[in-house]
């Protein structure tokens, strides 16, 4: 039986040997109780709805939707679930969109035995986890930005299109994509186009290989 005092856990990484040795390490600790495990960014949103956790810890790049897209949809929906990013991506990018999507926190996967428990009591303290890589990644932007007088550069392409990115990258078909998201095909097809026109790329194997370069699925 769970304490009622212990941090409720959303674990979502779809290696199901990194879920099994992330999950040694949470429930050594009499406070961490993982109550649902998922193999992709779509099922972590449905178990989430389902459990309503403390925590979601994500990995980046899983299928159907990665972990960026899934906290940011978690933190449309489910405010008070707060979010860590476990990955192997060392990577600024990914860094500061994960805090864009609402992450409180960025693991990396190679040091999750040493730093993980320590970024779940900082999140549920309310308090920002970072490892010391991505400290002075955030410093320099912020020195850089500062001193150039620059904002965050925008995203190419919107949420939607990152996500229909995705999920042709994965080869699903239009109207495989259209049932998933509810939109028609025509829609589906649309928001391809555009994807084309914005990225500068003439087919879906072109398509692809953006989405591997920037981490949506992997090679």
């Amino acid at each position: 039986m769970t304490d009622a005092s212990s941090t409720r856990i959303l674990l979502a990484d779809d290696h199901a040997l990194v879920r099994r040795g992330v999950r040694l390490i949470l429930d050594g600790e009499p406070d961490l109780t993982v109550v649902a495990e998922a193999a992709d960014g779509a099922e972590a949103l449905e178990l989430a709805r389902e459990h309503r956790p403390d925590l979601a810890i994500l990995d980046i790049a899983m299928p159907r939707l990665t972990g960026l897209q899934a906290a940011r949809e978690l933190s449309r929906t489910l405010p008070e679930t707060r979010i860590l990013v476990l990955t192997m991506y060392d990577n600024e990018q990914f860094f500061f969109e994960a805090l864009a999507a609402g992450a409180s926190g960025y693991v990396l996967k190679s040091v999750a035995d040493r730093d993980l428990v320590e970024a779940c009591h900082a999140t549920m303290r309310g308090e920002p986890f970072l490892y010391p890589g991505a400290v002075n990644a955030l410093i320099h932007n912020y020195l850089d930005l500062a001193r150039e007088g620059r904002s965050l550069p925008a995203k190419a392409i919107t949420d939607r299109e990152e996500q229909i990115l995705k999920l042709v990258a994965e080869g699903h078909t239009s109207q495989q994509i259209a049932d998933m998201l509810v939109i028609s095909p025509k829609t589906v097809e649309r928001h391809r186009a555009n994807l084309l026109a914005k990225l500068g790329l003439r087919d879906r194997l072109e398509l692809t290989r953006y989405a591997i370069r920037v981490g949506l699925i992997e090679p």
